[in-house]
């Protein structure tokens, strides 16, 4: 699969750097840069592009603002000296976060997990074997196996993926949304806090659900539910 991609940075040598390391790759077309963010956004909404080098300070528009305006939204690398704006990035879900300056092996990563991410969006169905979920945590793309995956908490605005035998994935996300990402025979819901893989529950007693390392309560909206289920 080659993407195609555009650098948008309004530093010369940034830019360059980005069209060297992009002629090192071969499944990377670089098509066009752009020194303002302006010209950048006009170009992606004639032109669909894969993925946009974007760097985050510049001084027409920020980087953070125009992934928010684009109305075609293409994957997204924010480039930028500035870590205080890594938890913008985190929120726009981006798919990495490169601090400058970039070495190639860092940049090839980041290619490389954006590659990976839009197979797993463009591929029409999933073996239940290999399947999986991408999500953001630390400001990363996490690959996350379902058959990997214990129960899923909610804590308010975010939810907190418990994993077996590894520590837990923090993101910003809510148990509707990552339902809907989930599929319906492998997860259910059992309470307003938590959804539980199928596989992983031992015994059902008592409005209490006992899985591998844990014991979750049963919401009473969602005990039929549970019943029919099994």
């Amino acid at each position: 699969m080659v993407l195609k991609c555009v650098a948008i940075d309004d530093e010369p040598l940034a830019l360059q750097l980005i069209e060297n390391y992009a002629k090192r790759i071969p499944s990377l077309e670089l098509a066009e840069t752009f020194e303002d963010a302006v010209s950048g956004a006009e170009y992606i909404n004639k032109n669909p592009v894969d993925l946009v080098f974007l760097d985050i300070n510049m001084p027409d528009i920020s980087g953070i603002d125009l992934a928010r305006a684009m109305e075609i939204k293409p994957l997204i690398i924010f480039t930028t000296a500035y870590r205080q704006f890594a938890f913008e990035g985190f929120q726009l879900e981006a798919v990495d976060y490169l601090l400058k300056p970039v070495e190639f092996d860092r940049f090839s990563r980041a290619f490389y997990k954006a590659a990976e991410y839009k197979e797993f969006k463009e591929r029409p169905s999933l073996n239940q074997d290999d399947s999986f979920i991408y999500v953001h945590s630390e400001y990363k793309l996490i690959k996350v196996k379902l058959s990997s995956i214990e129960y899923i908490e909610s804590m308010e605005d975010y939810i907190r993926i418990h994993i077996s035998g590894e520590k837990p994935v923090l993101t910003l996300m809510t148990l509707k949304k990552v339902l809907q990402m989930l599929p319906e025979k492998q997860f259910i819901r059992i309470h307003r806090s938590y959804v539980v893989a199928v596989s992983k529950i031992k015994a059902i007693q008592h409005k209490k659900l006992q899985l591998e390392t844990v014991l979750l309560p049963v919401g009473d909206s969602y005990a039929d539910k549970i019943k029919l289920s099994f």
